[in-house]
């Protein structure tokens, strides 16, 4: 008999990932990526000299989370 046609048990079921477990999963993810756009971009020359007044500029916190 296959998996597909046997009976599946109620211990057999994976169980669902919980909301934390997958945003740090998502989270992982971005990190990964981030980190290799990060690699791509110094490869290419970027070094990052951009002036702080800029980057406030560029980055805007969500209203009402101020600027650190």
């Amino acid at each position: 008999m296959s998996e597909e046609s046997a009976p599946q048990q109620a211990g057999d079921e994976p169980r669902p990932k919980g909301l934390l477990q997958q945003m740090e999963e998502l989270m992982a993810a971005l990190n990964a990526d981030l980190s290799a756009l990060d690699a791509e971009l110094q490869s290419a020359g970027t070094n990052g000299s951009t002036p702080q007044a800029r980057r406030d500029r560029l980055f805007e916190p969500p209203e009402g989370m101020g600027r650190r």
